[in-house]
């Protein structure tokens, strides 16, 4: 643990600290609220920008576009630097773009400062891992994976239970809270984890930003996580990055009541995620977690948008998908630092994961929204379940590079 945690530039401690893990947690729940507040406000941002569905889609997506491309070199250069000053001024960027985005008055800059936002939250999720790494012992780091990876479910979840105070803020209201928020938590994080500063840049003399960048992309592990990385935010987010719309149409309910459906739906996925962690700490291996989560995305996304179910089935379809979806990036987080060819690497591996992770947040509601606006819903379940499939063959042909892993 001494020299994974001292490659990520944080200060190892001799038992897992749950406080400090408490909060790097939090700063990913934070941050995820900004992806969680985007298909609470498309509605709002519709009718307040004039734009229709497939042009306000890309609020969705802009957020991940910056992550698509530099997820890799961000987390090449976190291995150089203290994971903990860029998880904070990873918090302080979202910030920063939360409240420009606020004072947006088009669309064209709305999505300038969601790139932005997406730089920061880039920061926040490639940089936490190895924090959650020296805030712990290996004893206890697949469970502390498992609660680090309810960051997104809990975030979305959370947010999406505001979309009744949309009515009194507004979109640019929820913008400006959630920037006040973000800087707020990033002077909390700051103070509350001093315990897990590190001293100079991580890694070795030899262990460079190029080498760092070199080595993950030789790297078969990291490139299998970033595809299954990819593969999982594409299918959810071509479902749930619309889900309150869909709700709201499948089931008759108000903009209020989509929106606290959604958040149940979404939360989940935390279950999932603590459910997958017990499940790998009681010995579980992780290609068949990965095979059955793929599987179950590919039925309940047909189920959801083929079959003619009453809108409450469709909704349950709709729960068990968060759920065993979750299962998913709960196995790429705890294989990353398994799949790291060396302690120091943990930062880029993470980087190519999450690259993949940005990409697919990027084309899946991107082309959901283009299929739905053009052809309908169930032609959007063609997608789902074809990289669903695929997700998990590939999962399973990879299994025993899994295994030797362990």
């Amino acid at each position: 643990m001494t020299s994974r945690a001292a490659g990520n530039g944080v200060l190892p401690r001799p038992a897992t600290d749950g406080a400090a893990l408490v909060l790097v947690i939090g700063a990913g729940i934070v941050s995820a609220f900004q992806v969680g507040k985007a298909p609470v406000a498309l509605p709002s941002l519709q009718a307040d920008l004039g734009v229709d569905l497939g042009a306000v889609s890309w609020v969705l997506s802009a957020f991940a576009l910056v992550g698509a491309l530099a997820s890799l070199l961000v987390g090449a250069v976190s291995d150089r630097l203290q994971a903990r000053r860029a998880v904070v001024a990873g918090l302080a960027v979202q910030a920063a773009g939360s409240a420009l985005g606020a004072l947006a008055t088009g669309l064209p800059a709305l999505l300038a400062t969601r790139a932005l936002e997406g730089l920061g939250f880039l920061a926040v999720t490639v940089a936490a891992p190895a924090m959650v790494v020296a805030a712990t012992t290996p004893a206890s780091r697949k469970r502390a994976f498992a609660a680090w990876a309810t960051f997104m479910p809990v975030g979305m979840a959370v947010v999406m239970l505001a979309a009744p105070l949309l009515g009194q803020l507004g979109w640019r209201g929820l913008w400006w809270a959630n920037a006040a928020l973000l800087a707020g938590y990033a002077v909390v994080l700051a103070v509350g984890t001093h315990r897990l500063r590190g001293t100079a840049a991580g890694g070795t003399a030899g262990d460079g930003v190029l080498r760092g960048l070199r080595d993950a992309l030789g790297s078969g592990g990291a490139w299998f996580l970033a595809g299954q990385f990819c593969a999982y935010t594409a299918v959810f987010f071509a479902l749930f990055g619309f889900l309150p719309t869909l709700l709201a149409d499948r089931l008759g309910v108000g903009e209020a009541a989509a929106g606290t459906l959604s958040a149940v739906a979404v939360g989940a996925g935390a279950a999932g995620c603590i459910a997958c962690g017990a499940l790998l700490q009681r010995g579980c291996r992780a290609a068949p977690l990965l095979v059955a989560g793929f599987a179950v995305l590919a039925l309940c996304g047909a189920g959801i948008l083929l079959v003619p179910l009453p809108g409450e089935l469709a909704y349950a379809l709709c729960v068990l998908f968060s759920f065993a979806g979750a299962f998913i990036p709960v196995v790429i987080f705890e294989a990353a630092p398994r799949l790291a060819a060396r302690p120091s690497l943990l930062g880029s591996v993470v980087g190519l994961a999450t690259q993949g992770n940005n990409a697919g947040i990027v084309i899946g509601p991107a082309a959901a929204g283009a299929i739905a606006g053009t052809a309908g819903w169930p032609w959007v379940a063609v997608p789902i379940v074809a990289v669903a499939l695929a997700a998990a063959v590939a999962a399973h042909a990879y299994r025993h590079r899994l295994e030797a892993a362990r």
